[in-house]
């Protein structure tokens, strides 16, 4: 990911694309040609295809540092720099000054890159791609952004030291089941056990969690231990200094890392490779673009850490004991009064709201649940509270119940009526109106920036976090509600 901007090119006018297919802005007249992009079928075909279709479709996924849109609507990102000067150098090639060439961003959870690229979606998948023998079966790859990159094993801050990979049998690996990081473990288990030892276990990230969000929830020991590409590593290691990155331990010897395109694209290769060399990993711009959007995002705290698990253990079977009154995942509950006080009931806002779940003194004697300055009190208003929005609401939407959560925690931050506004945005875009992630929560990101997409995402990491410590407690016998 620490690579430089791909040469430069010629555009006066920087247009700025919505997030996902189907998606046009207001403000966009019927002839843009980048709303027009959204309406296309399928396509495959070479670069002199695209020239006449004036459009280079890449694909990307969603996240804090490759792509992004900021509240009014521009995008962010490495990637989005990136593709910018890909835009600006094809149109210098091509010396057309009255047709210009446009690259649309096209934003798609990565287990769908590679099979949206196939299928005719998008022409570029642009993104921190190893190259796999597995890939290189479905799709072919540009000259590399990286090579020789080797997967390393990262650890939390209080996960145990380990001195050879041997150290990680029996040991849980978090990590996104469509990464190449997942055949890797694999292979390294295939070995260990014919070795007579455990495996590890690996527990499966959810699909819309990149790298940086595991290693962000290692730095703050919600998971053990996770793998990453090292230049990766070494880079997080600067914004994450309490994770242990050990250079000693690879998983995997060295990887390319690279974009992918489809098989028979000559022209686009002739096009996409020379782009690719003159800017490789280590190169100042890409550091600078990394720097630049991660220092405004708002990192998770620890919320294992010993004392954290104390509270935990204290304070969960009130909120199993109400969760289950009120018919709400009580971890789900529990990772928002996390997220509100770090589990505090002692904690106070400049507004007045207090304890666990932040409650206004008024609320609270609104909802009759008693004393809410008692922590036991405190988490039965939250839970009603949040009972209340989900029935008034969600109940009847047709969504599962983690997302009337997620929908109930974003409307309790931004306030119901503009949640309404911006489902009825992402169904006229194109995307589900029922779930939160990567379809509402993008034009959240957008309409209103990224204060309501923080606070859901940081509860869901902590729910994330919660899971595995319940798990981890009913697997050892150390007494874990449940």
């Amino acid at each position: 990911m620490s690579f430089r901007v791909i040469a430069s090119m010629l555009c006066a006018l920087l247009l700025w694309l919505p997030p996902s297919p189907g998606y046009t802005q207001a403000t966009k007249g019927k002839g843009d040609p980048l709303a027009l992009a959204y309406n296309m079928k399928p396509w495959t075909g070479d670069f002199d295809g695209m020239v006449k279709r004036r459009q280079v479709r890449v694909l990307v996924p969603y996240n804090k540092t490759l792509y992004f849109l900021d509240k009014g609507g521009t995008q962010r990102g490495i990637i989005a720099e990136m593709m910018t000067e890909f835009e600006n150098d094809l149109n210098r090639q091509l010396r057309n000054k009255n047709i210009r060439v446009y690259v649309v961003l096209l934003p798609t959870s990565r287990e769908r890159l590679i099979p949206d690229l196939l299928a005719g979606k998008g022409d570029i998948v642009a993104a921190n791609l190893t190259v796999t023998e597995e890939r290189r079966k479905l799709v072919d790859f540009s000259t590399p952004l990286a090579s020789g990159v080797p997967e390393l094993v990262v650890a939390s801050p209080g996960a145990p030291e380990l001195k050879s990979l041997d150290d990680l049998s029996g040991q849980e690996i978090f990590i996104n089941p469509v990464s190449s990081y997942y055949g890797s473990v694999k292979t390294l288990n295939a070995d260990l056990e014919a070795r007579g030892l455990k495996p590890a276990i690996i527990r499966d990230a959810p699909g819309n969690f990149e790298t940086d969000d595991i290693l962000e929830m290692a730095s703050a020991d919600l998971v053990k231990y996770t793998v990453a590409d090292r230049y990766l590593a070494n880079f997080w290691k600067q914004i994450f200094p309490q994770i242990k990155v050990y250079a000693n331990l690879e998983i995997d010897k060295g990887n390319d890392i690279a974009f992918a395109f489809r098989k028979n694209s000559p022209k686009l290769a002739a096009v996409l490779n020379p782009f690719m060399e003159k800017n490789r990993v280590g190169t100042s711009f890409g550091n600078q673009q990394l720097t630049k959007y991660l220092k405004s995002v708002k990192w998770v705290k620890g919320a294992t850490d010993p004392e954290e698990i104390e509270k935990f253990h204290r304070l969960a079977e009130f909120f199993r004991k109400y969760g289950d009154e009120y018919n709400i995942d009580w971890l789900l509950m529990m990772a928002q009064g996390y997220q509100e006080s770090r589990l505090d009931q002692d904690a106070k806002s400049s507004v007045g709201a207090i304890g666990v779940m932040q409650i206004m003194p008024a609320t609270g004697k609104e909802l009759k649940v008693g004393d809410i300055r008692r922590e036991e009190f405190n988490i039965h208003a939250g839970v009603k509270y949040i009972r209340f929005m989900i029935d008034q609401y969600y109940a009847k939407e047709p969504m599962t119940d983690l997302n009337k959560g997620l929908f109930a925690f974003a409307s309790y931050n931004a306030g119901p009526a503009r949640i309404n506004q911006l489902r009825k945005e992402a169904a006229a875009s194109g995307l589900d109106p029922n779930v939160w992630f990567d379809n509402v929560e993008r034009v959240a990101a957008e309409r209103i920036g990224r204060e309501t997409v923080q606070y859901v995402s940081n509860i869901f990491k902590y729910y994330i976090a919660y899971t595995l410590v319940r798990a981890q407690g009913a697997g050892d016998g150390a007494g874990t509600p449940r």
